[in-house]
């Protein structure tokens, strides 16, 4: 089990990553890259890469640390990229589009011929007491299991259990820097970290530690475009 050190981002294994990309030095699109957590660890990796996101404000603050990776503001519907401009698409966390069947058709379109496609869902462990208590608090959707559409038909599927090593001040931040929380109006963000600094301050797991270990899973999908697929029309 990966069990990388404390810190405010989540780090993605270096066993998906490794698993989700091809051989050599593939140039990967970051779809729905949000502050870019994931778009960090592939930069560090040396690859090419670029985000895309819908939100100006979630490219902004990619921007900010890391300045030197090309951003564009889209939606897997309508890619602003020309045809087969990256060896690889990995989405994290954000395949619930509008138009599923468009979506399919972009990322085909500006993949390279045979290019992939790679899903990626991580999830806190929430068999652990306090962590689902956290999972309470943050809230949000069920994570369902992804599926692929033409032409990705034939998808592989693996997960990766981790552990990140947290203090009290890391998992306050770690929370703090979630998508959706950055979006939140002050005065509700407020309330979600105090909520948050109450289950610090009163579970018998978290009372009086200076550490902790939070279990997260990693379930990633791939699948490989069945054939040269640039140019192709959109329905």
């Amino acid at each position: 089990m990966n069990s990388p050190s404390g810190g405010t981002h989540t780090p993605y294994p270096d066993e998906a990553l490794d698993w989700l990309l091809p051989a050599g030095s593939p140039r990967v699109l970051d779809l729905g890259a949000g502050t870019g957590r994931l778009t960090r660890r592939l930069h560090e990796r040396g690859l090419d890469v670029t985000a895309v996101d819908p939100s100006a404000a979630m490219l902004a603050a990619l921007r900010r640390t890391l300045p030197g990776v090309t951003t564009h503001q889209g939606v897997p519907e309508h890619l602003p990229l020309p045809d087969g401009c990256v060896d690889t698409v990995l989405v994290a966390g954000g395949w619930q589009w509008d138009d599923p069947g468009r979506a399919w058709a972009e990322i085909a379109r500006v993949l390279s011929p045979g290019g992939r496609l790679g899903l990626i869902r991580t999830v806190r462990d929430e068999r652990t007491d306090w962590v689902s208590r956290l999972g309470e608090i943050l809230g949000g959707a069920p994570h369902p299991e992804p599926h692929m559409g033409p032409p990705f038909s034939r998808a592989e599927r693996a997960s990766f259990p981790w552990e990140q090593r947290l203090t009290p001040g890391d998992l306050i931040s770690l929370v703090g820097s979630r998508s959706h929380m950055i979006l939140l109006p002050a005065d509700e963000r407020a309330a979600v970290l105090a909520q948050v600094r109450q289950l610090i301050a009163t579970h018998p797991a978290l009372l009086g530690r200076d550490r902790y270990t939070l279990p997260y899973v990693t379930a990633c999908t791939r699948a490989d475009a069945a054939a040269p697929l640039a140019g192709t029309p959109l329905a």
